[in-house]
């Protein structure tokens, strides 16, 4: 089940709440107020994984020189 953050718009707590997909659709309860004006809010992406940049600007590009096609 993919884990949803809401933020209660009565009171301002930001709190977590696993629910399946079907559910997403209803507003959970706040667990510190009890209200059900909640939001759900846009969480941030997490990137994993072995990826390097090249800041120092040398010109090696893994796109090309020549900007077309090879």
């Amino acid at each position: 089940m993919p884990l949803y953050e809401y933020r209660c718009k009565s009171c301002g707590k930001v709190f977590e709440k696993m629910m399946r997909w079907s559910e997403t659709d209803h507003s959970p309860v706040c667990p510190n107020c009890q209200s059900q004006d909640t939001q759900k809010k846009m969480s941030q992406v997490a990137s994993f994984g072995n990826a390097t940049s090249n800041i120092s600007g040398s010109g090696n590009s893994s796109c090309g020189s020549s900007g077309g096609f090879s």
